[in-house]
């Protein structure tokens, strides 16, 4: 396997493949992380590592809060990630390529990146002026049958995108619209379905596209079920978060 030192930019979300990534970079950890990157030429990869917090905070406080009022704030690359960022983080991410970097006037940067190989967290470095990682990329197996599986995975996610939008059949992606390569598609209903962050990294981290396919049927029809006998659907992420604007 591959291994690598990258720089790490820990959000409250889940990468995928394949999947675009627009970031709104305010905190100054991160943007020296991005610009660090402007360094590299435009014609090489752009590379750093997104892991999802396992425990901790996207954002550092930056005043005093609950419960101490007289608290001074964390400061530096690991702030609100606890004494061993390690712990604080999951142990499987995707390496993302950020296409573009553009730096606004008050020194903040709009990034749009792409996820492409997933990865396992070995060890984290806070002794910079951000978190750098060093990695072990994942191999992606296909397993047993995931091009029988990607196909149910494919049907089952149309009635669920159909009971989501409670649209008719022909407002909803054709077969044509949507990828028929196994890891494409268990990647591509990853992201777009509506689940918590630990069920994403569930998926994210599944040994096999057939493993991750099978788990996704079992979703897709858990929460198609669901969504038929509710008049909406709840917005998982924000009683479990806090929002953000990275």
């Amino acid at each position: 396997m591959t291994i690598a030192r990258l720089p790490l930019f820990p959000l409250n979300a889940v990468l995928f493949p394949g999947l675009v990534l627009p970031l709104n970079v305010f905190e100054e950890r991160y943007r020296a992380l991005m610009r660090e990157l402007l360094k590299t030429d435009e014609s090489e990869p752009r590379r750093f590592a997104v892991v999802a917090i396992r425990d901790g905070r996207e954002v550092a406080p930056s005043a005093p809060g609950l419960p101490d009022q007289t608290a001074l704030p964390e400061k530096g690359p690991a702030a609100g990630f606890g004494s061993d960022p390690m712990q604080a983080f999951h142990e499987v991410g995707c390496i993302a390529d950020a296409a573009t970097i553009r730096e606004r006037p008050d020194g903040g940067f709009e990034v749009l990146a792409t996820g492409t190989t997933r990865v396992r967290l070995l060890s984290v470095d806070a002794g910079g002026p951000f978190l750098t990682a060093e990695l072990e990329e994942i191999a992606e197996e296909q397993g047993d049958e995931a091009g029988a599986l990607a196909e149910g995975v494919l049907r089952a996610f149309r009635s669920y995108q159909k009971r989501l939008a409670g649209a008719r059949e022909r407002s909803l992606s054709t077969a044509t619209e949507l990828p028929d390569e196994p890891s494409v598609v268990s990647y591509l209903v990853a992201a777009a379905a509506v689940l918590d962050t630990p069920a994403k990294q569930r998926l994210l981290q599944a040994p096999d596209t057939a493993t991750r396919l099978r788990e996704e049927l079992g979703l897709l029809r858990s929460e198609t079920a669901v969504i038929r006998h509710l008049p909406s659907v709840p917005a998982v992420d924000l009683t479990r978060v806090p929002t953000c604007p990275n």
